[in-house]
């Protein structure tokens, strides 16, 4: 197709044939006010024939809107985005901004975005400008309220950090705390995940009701078992995970800590392994914003295959298992038109994800 026949169709009925996933099945749709239709539609331009057709990607752990010293103009975070759809990634799960994103939700070219709302944290116990710090542990479940009412049906916590006058991670919540503000957003409809990195955290969250816990990289197996009967998901982030040695290098004054991460990053391919055998549902999130570069989706689907996931698995976890998960449809009929053609089977080859020949986002063709 011509770049003048590209620009045509982006305003027109779009045809498409090839093999969709995840069923496998050849087939052809069509691509009418934005969404997809089974049934043909007359005068359709023909976008695409032969290739795998995939339900977008979905970054479940993603920060548009977020620098490496806080929330960064909204320009900025169109930018941020736009990096993340033409790397093939449609939905978003913020997963936490100190930055309002509605005027990107607002944008018919960017991916849909599911708002998390503010981290929850206590002072000096997060990254600077990055959460909202609650004076006193007690004000948790108010705050989580709050988030809840704002946000699209996410909490953020800080579930763990460095606490520097133990020198190592520590939880931030005691326990009791936790449960309430976890039920207090399960009874407003939200779902409530948390940052943790470290062991002490993790029983306390768990016991909680947590509905989804970000990294996870020190879960051990009767934890994954428990995550799994309790179907808590888990996103690990791996190709963040892989800044914990030079988070350990520059940690000098607290050697403990710096032994502790460097002990997480060796373990956390096991881990990962052991929760998908478990049969934790795992999702790809690159945790892009702050330390990590936006536009890396296919990186962290290569992350989680070489920590054991088979490559559908990995595919299916940022995409149409993600998209369920989240509540999005994938390739159904009249669903929003949101998907990306790739001329080879991704399920055989990841990098393949690294060339697509078309992604649609709501029926308009970006590439």
């Amino acid at each position: 197709m011509s770049a003048a026949q590209l620009s045509s169709a982006q305003s027109s009925a779009l045809h498409l044939s090839g093999t969709v996933l995840p069923d496998g099945s050849p087939r052809e749709l069509w691509i009418t006010g934005g969404r997809i239709s089974f049934e043909p539609v007359p005068g359709a331009e023909t976008l695409a024939t032969g290739g795998f057709l995939v339900p977008g990607l979905v970054d479940a752990h993603c920060h548009p809107g977020l620098g490496p010293h806080g929330a960064v103009p909204v320009e900025e975070a169109a930018e941020q985005a736009a990096t993340d759809r033409d790397a093939g990634t449609l939905l978003i799960r913020d997963c936490g901004l100190p930055l309002d994103v509605r005027p990107l939700q607002a944008r018919a070219d960017l991916p849909t975005i599911i708002r998390c709302g503010r981290h929850l944290a206590l002072p000096k116990r997060y990254v600077p400008g990055f959460a909202i710090e609650l004076d006193d542990v007690a004000l948790l479940p108010e705050a989580v309220a709050e988030q809840a009412r704002d946000g699209d049906g996410w909490v953020k916590l800080v579930g763990d950090w460095i606490d520097r006058g133990e020198g190592d991670l520590a939880p931030l919540w005691p326990d009791a705390v936790l449960a309430e503000a976890v039920g207090v957003a399960h009874d407003l409809g939200a779902r409530v995940t948390a940052h943790v990195f470290g062991e002490a955290a993790l029983p306390g969250l768990i016991d909680a009701g947590i509905d989804c816990l970000e990294h996870g990289t020190a879960l051990n197996p009767d934890q994954l078992a428990e995550l799994a009967r309790r179907d808590v998901a888990l996103v690990p982030t791996l190709i963040n995970i892989e800044n914990f040695p030079g988070i350990a290098d520059q940690a000098t004054k607290y050697p403990t800590y710096a032994a502790h991460m460097r002990a997480l990053h060796a373990g956390v391919a096991d881990m990962v392994s052991s929760a998908v055998e478990a049969g934790v549902r795992v999702f790809a999130g690159t945790d892009a914003g702050g330390m990590v570069a936006h536009g890396l989706i296919a990186d962290e689907v290569e992350a989680l295959h070489r920590a054991g996931m088979t490559r559908e698995q990995a595919l299916a976890s940022a995409s149409w298992a993600a998209r369920e998960w989240l509540g999005h449809p994938g390739i159904e009929d009249g669903a929003p038109a949101d998907l990306i053609v790739y001329p080879a089977d991704p399920r055989k080859d990841l990098a393949v994800l690294r060339h697509p020949s078309h992604i649609v986002l709501r029926g308009t063709v970006f590439g």
